[in-house]
């Protein structure tokens, strides 16, 4: 598997201390830089300073939900393309995601395997990048 190294790091957002300490590991054994924070509109701040080259995002989260996070961010044209992943412990909300303004998003639900996700987030890096 050939290891694609972010250009940025990945912004990594979760309130879950344990899912985001797994998630660290795991983005930085496969060569990844990592930032994580554990509140929705902390997440929009710093990637507003520093965009990231993906976001893995929880659905529900303090400060800001997911879902608003990225809407937020596709209006913003440095984040407009940023590759968002949604982790969520149920079925992606119909009625939040019906309302439009995510753009290309994934959902991976929990619990989730972790060379899996990062497996994902490689990939949709590496799409952007090519483009």
């Amino acid at each position: 598997m050939e290891i694609i190294l972010s250009p940025t790091p990945v912004l990594l957002v979760d309130d879950d201390p344990v899912i985001t300490r797994l998630l660290e590991v795991n983005f930085r054994l496969m060569g990844f830089r990592v930032a994580a924070v554990a509140r929705g509109d902390v997440a929009l701040e710093r990637a507003s300073a520093v965009p990231p080259s993906a976001v893995v995002l929880d659905v529900k989260l303090p400060g800001m939900g997911g879902y608003e996070v990225c809407r937020q961010m596709r209006q913003i044209d440095t984040l407009a393309e940023v590759p968002v992943v949604f982790l969520t412990a149920s079925a992606p909300d119909e009625e939040e995601t019906a309302l439009g303004g995510l753009g290309p998003v994934d959902f991976v639900g929990k619990p989730f395997d972790p060379a899996e996700l990062v497996e994902l987030v490689r990939r949709r890096v590496a799409e952007r990048l090519s483009s």
